[in-house]
């Protein structure tokens, strides 16, 4: 049996490239801003269901929330330096701004789903580049997607006719 151990000088952290922050950073500004619409949302919604979506926007926010947690927790266990500012989320987001005021809650339903589908294709965009450099994080933009895209559905189907 051969010794693998290896010396002080052999190990080395990983230390995540600028544009693997970037990256990060990207989908970090969409899942917070996500978040906030999500409850900006859950507390102007009203009309017919109200009560069963209000409930399930609260499911998004937390998803929303929960993963701009694990982003920002990620960037800083590789080194980098998560922005959750107000002005850089405003300024960087890629989702559209959320409309004042009451929204129907079938106006709610499309409004959230746009938005949902935004904060998601950030992350496909930037997927295969994070994929290249961490596939350890890649894994993260997975679980994120796959729950974010349950949750559009889960949404979308309360203005679906068939």
């Amino acid at each position: 049996m051969t010794n693998t151990r290896r010396t002080e000088e052999e190990v080395q952290e990983f230390v995540a490239s600028a544009e693997l922050s970037a990256n990060l950073q990207r989908v970090l500004v969409d899942l917070i801003e996500l978040h906030l619409q999500g409850k900006q949302a859950h507390w102007n919604v009203v009309g017919t269901n109200f009560r069963d979506l209000h409930l399930q926007l609260d499911e998004l926010v937390d998803l929303a929330r929960e993963g701009s947690d694990v982003i920002a927790e990620r960037m800083r266990s590789l080194w980098a330096v998560p922005d959750g500012r107000t002005d850089t989320v405003a300024a960087t987001t890629t989702l559209p701004q959320f409309p004042a005021f009451e929204q129907s809650a079938t106006e709610v339903v499309d409004l959230i789903a746009t938005r949902t589908y935004a904060a998601v294709d950030t992350m496909r965009k930037v997927h295969d580049a994070v994929d290249a450099e961490d596939p350890s994080t890649a894994d993260i933009l997975h679980g994120l997607i796959d729950g974010l895209e349950k949750q559009a559905w889960l949404i979308k189907s309360e203005n679906r006719k068939i």
